[in-house]
């Protein structure tokens, strides 16, 4: 396990529901005895980790799923402060690039451009939830931009 996340005290902010949404994709409780820092170890990639992974290549399935893990987390997280369904929806190629959109009723809370997501993750637990924090504040201001093409 990596010091960042050795070193962080608690799991809290927009990490501590991502770790809940990967335990619900534990339906065997393969998971159980892992630590939350122990699940979001995948998410965290300092700077000699991101050294070591090629910078052209194509994603793999785990990745890909955490990178559909951490949208759907924000998605709820968005949910649950303004009261409205959101929902993710991805486009990616092969080669790691692609797009992702979060659309609250008819509006398009969040529409952010993916590419080299075989290297998706965030330097610290710290990062990640500052990253989740400012998309989130910026989804909930469109909706309450827009409430009416949000509740559409």
């Amino acid at each position: 396990m990596s010091d960042a996340v050795l070193d962080t005290p608690a799991i809290d902010g927009f990490a501590a529901a991502l770790v809940q949404q990967i335990r619900a994709q534990d339906t065997h409780g393969s998971w159980d005895r892992k630590s939350d820092a122990d699940l979001l170890e995948p998410f965290i990639l300092d700077k000699e980790k991101r050294r070591a992974i090629p910078i052209i290549g194509d994603p793999d399935p785990d990745t890909l799923w955490r990178l559909e893990l951490y949208y759907g987390a924000l998605c709820l997280e968005i949910e649950r402060r303004c009261k409205r369904m959101v929902s993710p929806m991805m486009k990616m190629s092969h080669e790691g690039f692609g797009r992702m959109v979060l659309i609250a009723g008819r509006l398009v809370v969040i529409n952010k451009s993916l590419r080299d997501v075989h290297r998706f993750g965030f330097d610290s637990i710290e990062k990640l939830n500052a990253e989740a924090e400012k998309l989130i504040g910026s989804a909930i201001e469109m909706i309450e931009r827009f409430p009416a093409v949000a509740d559409y």
